[in-house]
């Protein structure tokens, strides 16, 4: 008898179980992996050849194909079970990725500011070169649906005076996201988490962009670029680095937890710098709604680029996004290659930001106009 005859017979002789009601939902991911593994070995045993041995290419092409829809249907479940994740928010008050938006302010992008109540001036120096004041400021957010804002939390003591000189600031430029977060260097982990729950909260964008206050940033440049992958699924996109893991205590971004990424002398994985990167609002979402539960590391780049190491994202590495100042910056400007942002890799920043922005600007800001020639 045939391998097919008996397997049809066998099938066909089983006793009937009588029916149970099913215990719980069985897992999506499971069951389909099981159906295609169960397709492979029909299609195999249907393919053998009738008489004689199998030929070994054959067996070992097949193989082949059925890891590469292994390696696809993966891919694809790995997919599904993150907007199952964001998608969590609709039985837990929240709002899913589909869903997000009702009653939300609509936008492009919103760009964070990261900021602390030390950094006065160095707002002033931003508001004095490439964000936009007053009312240049609203007709940003109504004509391009472009959003800019300082980001800061609040105090050790709330009320006090440091929180009084941001209301008095915000009362006067309107240009402050306040979060529920106490400010401190250490703290900025936990800060950028907050940051992204607050602002999808606050509005619909297809962006959400954090920023120093001593960068540099030309927004029209910046637009355009983000305005390629509108519509795309699950984006970050930075100047992509993998810097050593600091194992030595006293240094600066010193790795408390060095020793989970491996030996010393490692370095970490892929993820964007901090002085500005974007990511999508399906990350922005799962972010937020992940927030408890996503490991801070000791540097804030670090942290986020964990949480989406494991998710199926596309990581955009734009190196216009980590000019140096000039002149760096200014030979790419006059070569048409105008830089998204411009800082000095050795400050983190633009060394001395306050007193220099003003020449960054003048050396490499784009026109006037460019942030509203922008067509999206």
């Amino acid at each position: 008898m045939s391998l097919m005859g008996g397997l049809v017979k066998a099938v066909s002789e089983r006793p009937q179980q009588p029916e149970k009601k099913p215990r719980g939902r069985p897992s999506p991911g499971r069951a389909v992996a099981v159906i295609c593994f169960a397709c492979f070995l029909v299609a195999f045993v249907f393919s053998r050849p009738t008489s004689g041995k199998a030929n070994p290419r054959d067996i070992i092409r097949e193989v082949s194909k059925t890891h590469q829809a292994i390696r696809s249907l993966d891919k694809s479940i790995s997919s599904l079970e993150m907007e199952l994740a964001v998608a969590r928010m609709n039985s837990n008050g929240g709002s899913s990725s589909s869903g997000h938006g009702k009653g939300l302010k609509k936008a492009f992008a919103v760009i964070g500011i990261n900021t602390g109540f030390g950094s006065k001036k160095r707002r002033e120096s931003v508001r004095q070169t490439w964000m936009p004041r007053g009312t240049k400021l609203k007709r940003l957010e109504e004509e391009k649906s472009v959003v800019v804002r300082f980001v800061i939390g609040h105090s050790a003591t709330p009320g006090g005076a440091l929180d009084r000189a941001i209301d008095a600031e915000d009362a006067e430029t309107k240009d402050f996201l306040r979060l529920d977060h106490l400010e401190g260097y250490h703290e900025l982990s936990s800060k950028t988490r907050v940051y992204f729950a607050t602002a999808v909260a606050i509005w619909d964008a297809d962006f959400y962009l954090k920023v120093d206050d001593d960068v540099h940033v030309n927004l029209g440049i910046l637009t355009t670029n983000l305005a390629r992958y509108r519509g795309k699924s699950r984006v970050y996109m930075g100047c992509m680095k993998s810097g050593p893991v600091l194992f030595q205590t006293g240094v600066k971004y010193h790795e408390p937890e060095h020793w989970k990424f491996g030996e010393e002398g490692n370095k970490y994985f892929r993820h964007a710098t901090g002085q500005i990167y974007a990511i999508s609002k399906d990350l922005a979402l799962y972010i937020s709604t992940n927030a408890p539960i996503l490991h801070k590391y000791a540097n804030e780049d670090v942290s986020l680029g964990s949480w989406l190491i494991g998710l199926e994202v596309e990581h955009i590495d734009d190196r216009s996004m980590c000019c140096g100042t000039p002149p760096d910056c200014e030979w790419k400007t006059r070569s048409g290659n105008v830089c998204v942002a411009s800082f000095d890799w050795s400050c983190s920043g633009v060394c001395k930001s306050v007193d220099r922005m003003k020449d960054v600007h003048k050396s490499c800001g784009e026109s006037d106009a460019a942030i509203w020639d922008v067509v999206l």
